[in-house]
């Protein structure tokens, strides 16, 4: 469920008229309904209710936005972070930084400095290297480092190839034939103290079955690393549910993952940490867009040409991914259409031939679930500027991040004295 609505025939995000954000702050630009966001969190924690004690850390890669991140810490979720800058938008949303999980296979050496600093609670760690850096970063500050060992359990999560993580040639985790002997070495060093395993196979998953095929792998781990001697405490699930972008799409409900992840567990005798992103964010965000004109297609299609571009939303681009199109006013009939935006790739594109409410030029529409890995992957492309961010709560709503004009952008560089 989403708050986004048609209320006397008007596309509203909950009681606010999407042409009221149109006009006072221009488009393209989000939206964002702090309701969604709200409903979402105590959906996903309710799910997850038959356990004892979860950990939930936002996926800050999902939605960054540092009002995002402030309305889910009220909600008690920690943070995933996969970058020192995410972690510094979670320390400023009110985030515990004992709350925070520090992933990503590309910790350098000042961002783990930094983390062991301010204290975050736990590094999943992705190599054997990373742990030994990380245990002598550690050293050299006189902290303990909480650590995790993130384990590949070679299970195809049947999403797109570039989000799926949790194969044997993807690059995240060490293999779970090798996790044992990592775990050993590393638990010997001094001011790392290893206290269990992670895992997380990929995003956008739509069934059930490979997540409890991972699990279960885990399992038979855990079994192993304690019939060696080592204290398994905390186990780190990762995330990766789906939602729902188009009419067909089925992804599990949080109750229905809830309730296998209390099944498989139930003998693990650990705390369990989870890390949705998508499930949250996904449906509590559109993108506003006016169309600039249509423009008459090859065959019976017109190319309906929108302010919208793929620097604004990528995921078309770069995923093949589907985003719902609909008018902010519409009158109930349908056009076969190709929706287009006006930067100059062909990937531009984020619909073809696809039966849409129709529009002409200045309408105004939304694509739909944009509310994950949409804004935050955005870029100036063609010089564009970067897009704002609205929250919407109730009947009033306020710009939460800027747009970002061209010659902003463009005052940021500089010629060298020896060009000029």
């Amino acid at each position: 469920m989403n708050h986004f609505h048609l209320i006397d025939g008007v596309m509203h995000a909950e009681n606010v008229p999407l042409a009221d954000i149109a006009a006072a702050v221009g488009t393209p630009v989000y939206v964002y309904s702090r309701a969604t966001f709200e409903r979402h969190a105590k959906v996903f924690r309710a799910a997850l209710s038959g356990l004892d004690n979860p950990h939930l850390a936002f996926a800050v890669k999902s939605n960054p936005n540092l009002a995002v991140l402030k309305i889910l810490a009220r909600q008690g979720y920690g943070a995933d972070v996969v970058s020192g800058g995410e972690m510094d938008r979670a320390l400023a949303a009110g985030m515990a930084a004992e709350d925070i999980v520090f992933s990503g296979v590309g910790k350098t050496a000042v961002e783990m400095t930094r983390a062991l600093k301010v204290g975050v609670g736990q590094f999943n760690i992705e190599s054997e290297e990373e742990g030994q850096e990380l245990a002598a970063l550690a050293a050299a500050l006189g902290l303990s480092a909480q650590a995790v060992l993130r384990i590949n359990p070679d299970v195809d999560a049947g999403t797109h190839g570039k989000i799926s993580t949790g194969k044997a040639d993807n690059k995240f985790g060490v293999g779970i034939h090798r996790a044992p002997g990592i775990y050993a070495r590393l638990s010997t060093l001094p001011h790392l103290h290893m206290r269990g395993v992670a895992l997380h196979i990929g995003s956008q998953l739509t069934s059930l079955e490979p997540l409890e095929t991972a699990f279960q792998k885990v399992g038979v781990l855990l079994q192993e690393l304690r019939a060696a001697g080592h204290v398994v405490t905390h186990v780190d699930l990762g995330g990766g549910l789906g939602v729902r972008y188009r009419d067909g799409d089925n992804p599990p409900e949080p109750a229905e993952y809830g309730a296998m992840v209390a099944r498989v567990t139930k003998d693990w005798g650990v705390r369990l940490m989870f890390e949705p992103g998508r499930v949250i964010a996904g449906n509590a965000g559109v993108l506003l867009t006016r169309v600039i004109r249509v423009k008459p297609g090859a065959g019976n299609a017109p190319f309906v040409i929108v302010d919208a571009a793929m620097n604004d939303l990528a995921r078309p681009a770069l995923y093949d991914a589907w985003h719902d199109f609909e008018a902010v006013v519409p009158n109930g009939q349908k056009m076969m259409a190709n929706i287009v935006g006006p930067v100059c790739e062909t990937g531009d594109t984020f619909a073809m031939g696809r039966d849409v409410d129709p529009v002409a030029a200045n309408d105004l529409a939304i694509f739909r679930t944009a509310g994950a890995y949409g804004a935050t992957m955005a870029s100036t492309y063609n010089s564009r500027g970067l897009v704002p961010e609205v929250l919407v709560d109730d009947d009033k709503f306020a710009v939460v991040a800027e747009r970002i004009a061209p010659e902003a952008i463009l005052a940021a560089e500089h010629v060298p004295d020896w060009l000029k």
